[in-house]
């Protein structure tokens, strides 16, 4: 597996790369713009080249976009559905230019219309985006921690999701701290090996194409979205050890997600914890 984090494009998208190597992140997750708005400029081709060429040279990869928070293709704003629309189809014509794998993105509340009041909507959202864009790009969904209304927390509800849609392009990422907030122990091999088993049975390990890699805040079934630093939250190093030596994972690239050891997001310190645990296990 390859190890990597969330970086910032701060100063052009090109420079995602250059952040990855000062913290040694062999892969690369990213957003194209501001994750708390709508606003959306495709990236010039000056940019572009450079990121394609820093992430040939570097072998910075598999890449991945990270969709913008404000898209809830289960909410009851048609007018908000139809924005979450048409931003992950500008986000998934963008990573076929760059390069990148695809878009992970949060599935968000029902709105207390509840998972079967939605599930048509969400559907017939991803099959309209999927229509719009690129075949060589994935749709990524990722699980949810549970809070309130949120969709996608249980892995059996993403299953239902990926049967409907029956495509190879829908894909998933699993966010090690939303499945231990809601109620998934990863915390040894044995109860990693049972969370993987329940995965494969309602997901399917062939769906798997990233791993967001992250502490925990909350305890064990909190419910809250809140990421710590790798073996400083209720997680533990174990967690980790455990996660790592699973072979659904063998094949599969971590993203950190962390705060970071001065507040700034993932750092060396963190991506090297998670490589010395990688040299350990093999």
């Amino acid at each position: 597996m390859r190890i990597g984090a969330h970086v910032s494009t701060s100063g052009g998208i090109d420079k995602a790369i250059d952040r990855a190597l000062e913290i040694g992140a062999e892969c690369v997750q990213l957003f194209p713009s501001a994750p708390q708005g709508w606003g959306f400029k495709s990236p010039d081709e000056k940019s572009i080249a450079e990121f394609r060429r820093k992430s040939y040279e570097h072998d910075i990869g598999p890449n991945v976009f990270h969709g913008i928070y404000l898209v809830s293709l289960g909410s009851d704003d048609m007018a908000l559905v139809e924005k979450g629309k048409a931003s992950l189809i500008k986000y998934l014509n963008t990573a076929e230019d760059l390069g990148v794998e695809g878009v992970i993105f949060h599935l968000n509340s029902h709105k207390g219309r509840g998972f079967d009041g939605v599930f048509s909507q969400v559907v017939a959202s991803i099959e309209e985006i999927l229509d719009n864009t690129p075949e060589v790009t994935k749709l990524i969904i990722e699980n949810s921690a549970g809070m309130g209304n949120h969709i996608g927390s249980k892995f059996a509800e993403i299953g239902m999701f990926i049967r409907e849609l029956n495509s190879p392009r829908v894909k998933v990422c699993l966010d090690t701290q939303h499945s231990f907030a809601a109620g998934y122990d990863l915390r040894t091999k044995e109860t990693v090996e049972s969370v993987m088993d329940e995965f494969d049975r309602e997901i399917g390990i062939d769906h798997l194409m990233a791993v967001h890699c992250n502490d925990s805040k909350p305890e064990l079934g909190g419910a809250l979205d809140r990421h710590e630093n790798i073996g400083e939250g209720y997680l533990g190093i174990g967690a980790f050890e455990s996660l790592l030596s699973h072979p659904a994972f063998q094949e599969i690239p971590f993203y950190l997600e962390v705060p970071g050891y001065e507040g700034k997001g993932p750092d060396a310190e963190n991506i090297n914890t998670l490589k010395i645990l990688r040299k350990e296990i093999d």
